[in-house]
């Protein structure tokens, strides 16, 4: 208990004394919301890799995936890896950090209100992502109240209560800056911890291949094709199609998700961009990687796990499960790594939710002549808001049984990433993507995946959900998929903006610089 105790005090004072050094770097916007737009290439990836890992990916999705498709769901920590880190920083980074410093623009809802002139769709932006963040920050706190009640025996609305007025703390104190600084001290810790928990966890079961022959021999007959032998030890699992889809909504959904994108907007130059791809996507591979390898090991502790008065597994139960007969100092670092994911998401999930809505909705539209000491001000009290808005959202749901909220959290990811993904990722590459397309992302991202939680609840009775889109998962990869096709469509058929505006906007692209001899080849010479 010592050993514990001691961690996490010494964390929690890094923390709040990271806060403290940076808070010189948050004293106007710029500052607070994008530091300055000056964060190097590791901060920037690690900021990058922890904002997407949370505990809710350690704990639930692990468990829940590893679950159902066994050894199958690293293939998902992969997908993570290659798709929701390399190819977004190849794909987007650079292009989004010389295109939102064109516009000037420091928010997702400002990007997309500068690009198409539009103060309509900035607007609408900033609600989506004010409605659909707040569930999904307080689905964060997921999972912490096992793993505290298991090494402390703390209720969990002390977790909460706790974790949240920490990470208000600094993010309150340094803004951007201290957020980026911690999440690096908190990737570090990830990566150790994953690593150790991994190992000593196969340990218990004959290494890694025994663990994988005990898996092989595990069959469940009431799961999809879980009968086969040796099904959850086999490439994709028992089913494939699912299996597919955790990794396009998992993956795919970072490239239109705010608090991903605007970790871009700060980038400080190109090294930054090719350092920051690499380091991201070896953080995500071991991460990610590790997280959905380890789940995937979950039925080994089929007998131990908590069970529903139906039977079915409390996919929460898992990952604990396995963790519960480590070490003392192990379980130590793992209540540490937990944290460390779950402050660092939350922390940039507040920081997004704060600044869009006081630089997107609030500023222009409601307070014309607002000061930037009254935006700076404002922003630090709505950061207090959201955190205590998630904060209760997530013990109510812990404490009592309205499964409202569960879904709505489930619906948040696919909602943000069906709504700007295909719109963002067009408008930075083609001139010719049309506010009218924006629109179509917008609203059919959001209605769909809301007509998905209706359906789930029972509310109304929707026959396109009735078979593989019943699932919020599966109706979230295929909102985002949809929007690529829909954008360019409607794109093809409604009015166009200005193309003078245009070829002006895109030759920031073309723009001749000196560059030094070391980063360019000469051209050939006769």
């Amino acid at each position: 208990m010592f050993i514990k105790i001691f961690l996490l005090v010494v964390f929690f004072s890094i923390m709040i004394g990271v806060g403290v050094y940076t808070r010189k770097t948050a004293t106007d916007v710029n500052g607070f919301v994008l530091g300055g737009r000056s964060v190097g290439p590791w901060l920037t990836a690690f900021s990058y890799g922890t904002s997407y890992f949370s505990a809710v990916i350690f704990v639930g999705y692990a468990g829940q995936f590893g679950w159902k498709f066994g050894i199958a769901s690293t293939w998902i920590g992969i997908g993570n890896a290659i798709i929701g880190s390399l190819m977004a920083w190849v794909i987007l980074g650079r292009r989004t950090r010389v295109l939102t410093h064109k516009l000037d623009s420091s928010t997702m809802p400002d990007f997309f209100g500068k690009r198409f002139n539009s103060k309509g769709l900035k607007v609408i932006a900033s609600a989506i992502i004010f409605i659909f963040l707040i569930p999904y920050t307080a689905s964060l706190y997921n999972g912490l109240s096992r793993l505290f009640n298991m090494a402390f025996d703390v209720d969990y609305t002390v977790c909460v209560v706790v974790m949240a007025a920490l990470t208000g703390v600094y993010v309150i104190l340094g803004g951007y800056m201290a957020t980026a600084i911690n999440d690096f001290i908190q990737g570090i810790i990830m990566l150790f911890g994953i690593v150790a928990v991994i190992a000593s966890v196969l340990s218990q079961h004959g290494g890694f291949m025994g663990s994988l022959i005990e898996l092989a021999n595990y069959t469940d007959a009431s799961t999809v094709n879980g009968d086969v032998p040796g099904i959850f030890a086999s490439f994709f699992g028992p089913d494939p199609f699912g299996l597919i889809c955790v990794i396009i909504l998992t993956s795919l959904g970072t490239w239109g998700l705010p608090q991903m994108v605007q970790k871009f907007y700060a980038i400080k130059d190109e090294k930054a961009v090719k350092t920051g791809t690499i380091v991201s996507t070896i953080f995500a591979i071991i991460v990610a990687g590790g997280c959905y390898f380890l789940g995937g090991f979950g039925r080994l502790t089929a007998n131990a796990v908590e069970t529903r008065p139906d039977g079915s597994v409390v996919y929460d139960s898992v990952i604990p499960t396995m963790l519960q007969n480590l070490p003392d100092l192990l379980i130590a670092i793992v209540i540490i790594l937990v944290l460390s994911a779950s402050m660092s998401t939350l922390s940039s999930l507040v920081l997004t939710s704060s600044s869009t809505l006081t630089l997107d909705f609030i500023k222009g539209s409601i307070v014309k002549n607002f000061s930037e000491k009254k935006q700076m001000l404002t922003m630090r009290v709505l950061v207090v808001v959201f955190i205590v808005i998630s904060a209760i959202i997530a013990v109510v749901q812990y404490k009592s049984s309205v499964t409202f909220i569960a879904q709505l959290m489930g619906i948040s990811w696919g909602a943000l990433a069906g709504a700007f993904l295909a719109p963002f990722l067009y408008s930075l590459y083609w001139k010719k993507t049309t506010k009218m397309a924006c629109w179509v992302s917008f609203i059919f991202g959001t209605v769909f995946m809301t007509c998905n939680l209706l359906n789930t609840l029972k509310v109304v009775s929707i026959p396109v959900f009735a078979g593989q889109l019943a699932s919020p998962i599966n109706a979230g990869a295929f909102s985002m998929l949809a929007g690529l096709i829909l954008v360019p469509i409607v794109s093809l058929f409604t009015k166009k903006p200005d193309k003078n505006e245009m070829d002006k906007l895109f030759e920031v692209f073309e723009e001749q610089v000196t560059v030094r001899r070391k980063t360019a080849l000469p051209q050939n010479e006769e």
